[in-house]
């Protein structure tokens, strides 16, 4: 057996599955680009009989990323998994991921079919599939609650047909590591031939046990992880990426010597990027990746990290190209020395909107003592809440006191016409977001409102989000500026113009995935 893990990455579909996560066709290519940096061996593009937009996103991802395998989900519909193909034209290395539920809760009380017309709907998907790719995956949706000498004759029958991934999800997140490992070892042996064929993992977090569920398939055989940067995905999340990346990683004994292919210097890059394309920050206490997974406060640990950092940390902030925050760049840096830096932090921007965020790291430089790597991280993300808006926030004035009501003046670019308003709210925040309200014509309504310093100091910047929803869709928004009012108005302009890309998604159904 191989001890080589493959990591399936799933930020792009199950991930952005995540409500306010969704993202738009340019953020989908850039995400997929640190991916491929990060050298995972599979890319879930998406869902491609979801949207017009989802079939266009996989479609652009299987185009521009030529390192990965680039894969799209499919029911075992003869639509779905044709629409799949359609989408996956034209990647180096396709696959086509096709799934059914396999338990009898699911069979009962969702698809209302019988065990027999499922494993026929198998058999003919895989056929179906493998007809336009040499590379299949098979999910049984609902395997952990699914009878096991089923699951051995369903993924027989997918075997047979031609599928070389066999993945067992444990979709409502149920399983415990030791049940899971049993699972898994069954499967393994009970089914024939299981050499042919990658067993694959697919764990969400609902019980807070999909990255220590990954790690036991992986001591019971399974060598396909699949997992989202950040944890991201339906409920609580997937297996998170980072997490099960450096357990396996710093941990190596515990799975007899299995290791992934992942470059892990750039885990804290992509976590930062996805960051800022949703909008969706960190918890502070995340693991490896968190703003406090590195930071000690009590005098003890102090004392003995400073005397060997090996005492409290059993990785380095390096080891997942994490770097203190130190000054990198000031206000006499030039064009070269900017991209160089962004291009350690694994920031890939060029052409106008590099032209933007250059400026920004000047006008930022002549206003601050210290630029940080988390302002150029802020400075870049703002950059990129771009070209494709119908909406632009082009200045703001407030008024506010201790009495009486504040008042904004908002100057916007809708459709590239300017509009200007003046709005009153009972404090600058509410003043701002009503007259943006009024210049757009909106009918969302704001859901929640964060704000928080990128780094220390009086003159750190502000970093906003906003959730606001609409029709029963929430997207979240994110701005940064180091005035916090100009990074509340950007993030609600950002929020809006994602409700704005959603509208012009054409949606043939909704399905949600294993």
């Amino acid at each position: 057996m191989s001890d080589r893990i493959l990591i399936f990455d799933t930020t792009l579909r199950d991930g952005e599955q995540s409500p306010g996560c969704s993202m738009n066709l340019s953020e989908k290519v850039n995400l997929a680009r640190q991916l491929e940096r990060l050298g995972v061996d599979v890319i879930e593009a998406g869902f491609p009989i979801a949207s017009d937009g989802d079939f266009e996103s996989v479609k652009a991802v299987a185009k521009e990323v030529r390192g990965p395998i680039i894969c799209g989900l499919a029911r075992t519909g003869e639509a779905d998994v044709e629409r799949a193909a359609q989408a996956l034209d034209g990647a180096r290395a396709p696959r086509i991921h096709t799934f059914i539920a396999t338990s009898d809760i699911h069979l009962e009380h969702k698809l209302r079919m019988s065990r027999e017309q499922v494993r026929e709907e198998v058999e003919r998907a895989v056929t179906q599939a493998r007809g336009y790719v040499d590379d299949v995956e098979f999910s049984a949706e609902d395997a952990t609650r699914s009878d096991p000498d089923y699951l051995v004759e369903i993924f027989s029958v997918a075997l047979e047909a031609g599928a070389r991934t066999l993945n067992v999800p444990d979709t409502v997140g149920y399983t415990t590591p030791d049940e899971y490992a049993t699972l898994i070892a069954t499967l393994i042996e009970r089914i024939p031939d299981s050499s042919r064929a990658v067993f694959s993992v697919h764990c969400h977090n609902d019980l807070g046990l999909a990255v220590a569920n990954s790690l036991a398939a992986v001591r019971a055989g399974a060598r396909q992880i699949e997992c989202t940067v950040n944890g991201i995905g339906e409920r609580a999340g997937n297996t998170s990426m980072e997490e099960v990346v450096m357990a396996l990683r710093t941990r190596p004994q515990v799975c007899g010597g299995a290791d992934t292919g992942i470059q892990t210097q750039e885990i804290y890059p992509s976590s930062r990027m996805l960051s800022s394309i949703t909008g969706v920050s960190v918890q502070p206490n995340k693991a490896i990746v968190g703003e406090n997974a590195f930071a000690h406060e009590a005098g003890i640990h102090q004392d003995g990290v400073l005397k060997a950092a090996i005492t409290y940390e059993i990785m380095t902030p390096e080891s997942i190209g994490r770097t203190s925050n130190e000054l990198v760049l000031g206000k006499h840096s030039g064009r070269h020395a900017f991209a160089d830096r962004l291009e350690e932090l694994g920031l890939e921007i060029e052409g106008e909107e590099f032209q933007r965020a250059f400026k920004r790291f000047k006008d930022l430089a002549d206003s601050k003592k210290v630029v940080y790597d988390e302002d150029l991280e802020a400075i870049v993300a703002d950059s990129s809440i771009s070209t494709e808006d119908r909406f632009a926030l082009e200045s703001l004035a407030i008024q506010s006191g201790s009495e009486g009501r504040a008042r904004a003046s908002v100057q916007l670019k809708v459709d590239g016409v300017p509009r200007e308003t003046t709005a009153t709210g009972v404090g600058p925040v509410d003043a701002v977001f009503k007259a943006i309200s009024d210049l757009t014509e909106t009918e969302s309504e704001l859901e929640r409102y964060q704000v928080h310093a990128v780094t220390a100091g009086l003159d750190a910047q502000g970093e906003v989000s906003v959730t606001i929803s609409e029709a029963g869709r929430s997207v979240v928004g994110h701005g940064a500026h180091e005035d916090v009012l100009v990074a509340s108005g950007k993030a609600y302009v950002h929020a809006l113009n994602k409700l704005e890309w959603h509208r012009k998604r054409k949606p043939v159904e909704e399905p949600r995935g294993i």
